[in-house]
């Protein structure tokens, strides 16, 4: 097995953190939208899930780094690499979710 990468997943842990702080941003410009037009969308709670899963992908990166047991570091790695490509590409679904919330309502 090759050594773990612990920069690369350090990175994972840095930029999950900010992908949480970009939803929670979204988030709150959404109710503010969603109050003055008084029409609710999906935005704001895809939103929310993608949080969800860059939590889950910080914290796994975060079990990563902590974890002694080859193995189960090399588990930890690749899931939280999954999960953080998984969350990056539903961040860019919204995006386009968000975008269309605003153009249509």
């Amino acid at each position: 097995m090759r050594p773990l990468d612990r920069e690369a997943i350090r990175m994972v842990c840095t930029i999950s953190a900010g992908g949480i702080g970009i939803c929670l941003t979204a988030i709150s410009l959404m109710r503010v939208v969603i109050s003055v037009r008084h029409r609710d969308t999906l935005a704001d709670d895809l939103l929310a899930a993608n949080a969800l899963l860059f939590l889950l992908s910080m914290i796994v990166a975060y079990c990563a780094i902590r974890s002694s047991e080859h193995r189960r570091l090399h588990a930890l790695e690749r899931a939280a690499d999954a999960l953080f490509l998984l969350s990056t590409c539903l961040l860019t679904v919204n995006c386009f979710v968000v975008t269309y919330a605003f153009t249509l309502g």
